[in-house]
């Protein structure tokens, strides 16, 4: 199950990229030809840069590619950094779980709001929120189950170590 949220995580944030890229290009383009830009171009860009870091957040955590602040820990004597690791992941995991519902109640009230220039309901622009907590949920609560069941030592997954 999670390689295949792992597969459609990679998919939506490649998505997001490319609509982040589709809507640069047109204002620039539209800048440098026309003397300005679709006004709905900026706020596509925002939009898709929401949903890039949403789908990309739990990636980014499996990977290793998130702040990391390892250069104590891991100098630690014995399985003190394994320790570690294994609470900064349970800690992850349970702050995500605490921020589930207020970002439900968050995506909630954008369906009384439209965006200016696409006329879009903002729910579906304020549920990026929910999928970015949902995402880092799923990647940390992962890491802790594996490290709980021995098959997970808590290091990021490297591109070289990467199956999935």
């Amino acid at each position: 199950m999670l390689e295949i949220i792992i597969r459609v995580s990679r998919l939506l944030t490649g998505l997001s990229f490319i609509t982040l890229i589709f809507a640069v290009t047109l204002q620039v383009v539209g800048r440098m030809s026309a003397g300005g830009s679709a006004v709905w171009t900026e706020e596509l860009t925002r939009f898709a840069l929401l949903y890039l870091a949403a789908f990309g957040a739990g990636l980014s955590f499996r990977s290793g590619d998130m702040v990391n602040v390892d250069i104590f820990s891991e100098s630690l004597p014995g399985d003190w950094p394994r320790r570690m690791r294994l609470a900064a992941a349970s800690f992850t995991a349970l702050m995500c779980l605490g921020l589930l519902y207020p970002s439900w109640q968050f995506t909630r009230i954008g369906q009384m709001q439209r965006s200016t220039a696409l006329g879009w309901r903002m729910d579906f622009i304020h549920a990026s929120i929910l999928v970015l907590i949902l995402s880092l949920f799923v990647f940390s609560a992962a890491r802790v189950i594996g490290m709980l069941r021995g098959t997970d030592d808590g290091l990021p997954m490297t591109p070289a170590g990467d199956d999935a």
